[in-house]
């Protein structure tokens, strides 16, 4: 997806900044800013000394907690020495002054994104190599202890299903613009009904196959990119996330495949990749996952209903903004449905 230029950023302004805090930089630098990006707004850096890239914090009015950009960095600060794959991060700013807004610089990792979960320019060996890299590359994560890589504190303790819904609930509130009878029985039906948690992780939050970068030449993950929502917690809830993309049909988010003759493709079925996650984490399996596909619709409906927030007073990063916020009525009903599916009451 190519970028466009970026007349929000003071070049100038900018290498100045990079030339006194990242090492080897050398400008003139020019910006362009990638397409797509909902939430924290991404750019492409161009300079004499090579390519980066920028993420910032949107500008105007912001939900609490949320654009968290000295988070994410740091983050991958502690995952890059680990080898897990996430872009170099180079430095981050947190003074307002330079760009408008806080932000972080790190590694242009080049390679491909697929934006289709049908993988449709594939054979079906690739898809199914690809497919089980990512779930692969999840498993790997959940396994890294997060006090070995000084991360010990980087969510908080309890049961992260309670804090979760809880806080997406804020967010919600926050960013409420209609009365949706689904997402108030949601509200009330949630944390009556939590899971028990037995594990604890660092966990991505929006883990898909369009938030990862694969080699140009190889089904292998060299960066796994957009950790926003990233903490400590259950990493039932990543993986329940990237299962719900088998059960969302095609077509309805970049990386659903529901619905799709999946052996005919070659890509892997939810069973076969729930048997890989478990094989790699030593689980017996997992649990039935309708309270998760419930709550990871709730999120998302949160999420969705913040960037119809921002659309409405004109801050949201994307152009297609306005469009994606329709869905909320959409993931209401959808969340409610899998509520009913784990035993909510009509």
């Amino acid at each position: 997806m190519a970028p466009s230029p970026a007349p929000d950023i003071d070049c100038a302004r900018l290498a100045t900044w990079l030339a006194a805090h990242v090492d080897g930089f050398a400008g003139p630098v020019d910006a362009e800013k990638f397409p797509g990006g909902q939430s924290n707004p991404t750019y492409r850096l161009t300079a004499a000394s090579g390519a980066y890239v920028l993420r910032r914090k949107p500008s105007g009015p912001l939900l609490p907690s949320a654009h968290a950009v000295d988070r994410e960095y740091r983050l991958i600060a502690a995952l890059h020495p680990t080898g897990f794959p996430v872009a170099r991060p180079y430095a981050l700013c947190e003074d307002d002054g330079v760009i408008g807004s806080a932000f972080y610089v790190m590694e242009m990792v080049e390679g491909r994104t697929f934006w289709d979960g049908a993988l449709p320019d594939a054979m079906p060996a690739e898809r199914r190599a690809v497919y089980e890299a990512m779930v692969d590359r999840l498993a790997d994560l959940h396994a890294i202890d997060p006090d070995a890589v000084g991360l010990g504190d980087y969510g908080p303790p309890g049961n992260y299903f309670e804090r979760q819904v809880r806080r997406w609930t804020k967010q919600y509130r926050a960013a409420q613009t209609d009365d949706l009878p689904e997402v108030e029985k949601l509200i009330a039906w949630l944390p009556a009904t939590l899971p028990v948690q037995d594990r604890v992780s660092i966990i991505h939050g929006d883990y898909r196959i369009d938030n990862l970068i694969y080699a140009p030449d190889a089904p292998r993950v060299a960066a796994v990119l957009d950790w926003e929502l990233s903490t400590l917690g259950d990493p039932l809830a990543d993986f329940a996330y990237l299962a719900m993309n088998w059960m969302m049909r095609s077509g309805e988010q970049n990386a659903s495949i529901g619905g799709l003759d999946l052996p005919a493709l070659g890509i892997p079925t939810l069973d076969e990749i729930t048997q890989r996650y478990c094989a790699r984490t030593g689980r017996d399996g997992v649990p039935d996952l309708d309270w998760y596909f419930a709550y990871n619709l709730f999120r998302l409906l949160g999420i969705v209903q913040g960037i119809k927030k921002r659309a409405r007073e004109g801050n949201a990063s994307s152009a297609k903004a306005t469009e994606m916020a329709k869905r909320v009525p959409m993931l209401a009903a959808a969340a409610w449905g899998f509520a009913r599916k784990a035993g909510a009451p009509a």
